[in-house]
């Protein structure tokens, strides 16, 4: 999948800088090529429960926000994240006391 749609798709300005973080996301995340499309279906989905998929400011990964304003949307919304995590085997790492996870990959087993 291109750069650009990768970052227009997370709703992005294209610009240099972003295409240069989006590079180290890619080579840092294992597997990307197997789960970009999925990553912007993710987005797409999430979206609903005010909550989406966008690029870490502070670490090489996507992170999944949920900003859901109930505790039955933000609950829902951990259940899409679960769902996508099994349904395309991809490995995430939950950050302690926040609705906020990093995409570390594709997982080979």
């Amino acid at each position: 999948m291109q750069k650009e749609a990768v970052l227009t798709g997370l709703g992005y300005v294209v610009n240099e800088a972003l295409m240069s973080q989006l590079e180290r996301i890619q080579s840092n995340t294992i597997g990307y090529e197997k789960i970009s499309k999925h990553i912007l279906d993710l987005h797409t989905h999430l979206r609903v429960d005010d909550s989406f998929v966008a690029m870490s400011n502070s670490e090489d990964y996507f992170k999944i926000k949920i900003e859901a304003p109930s505790q039955e949307r933000i609950e829902e919304a951990h259940e899409k994240v679960q769902h996508f995590c099994e349904k395309f085997k991809v490995e995430v790492k939950k950050i302690e006391n926040k609705n906020t996870y990093y995409i570390k990959g594709f997982k080979h087993h």
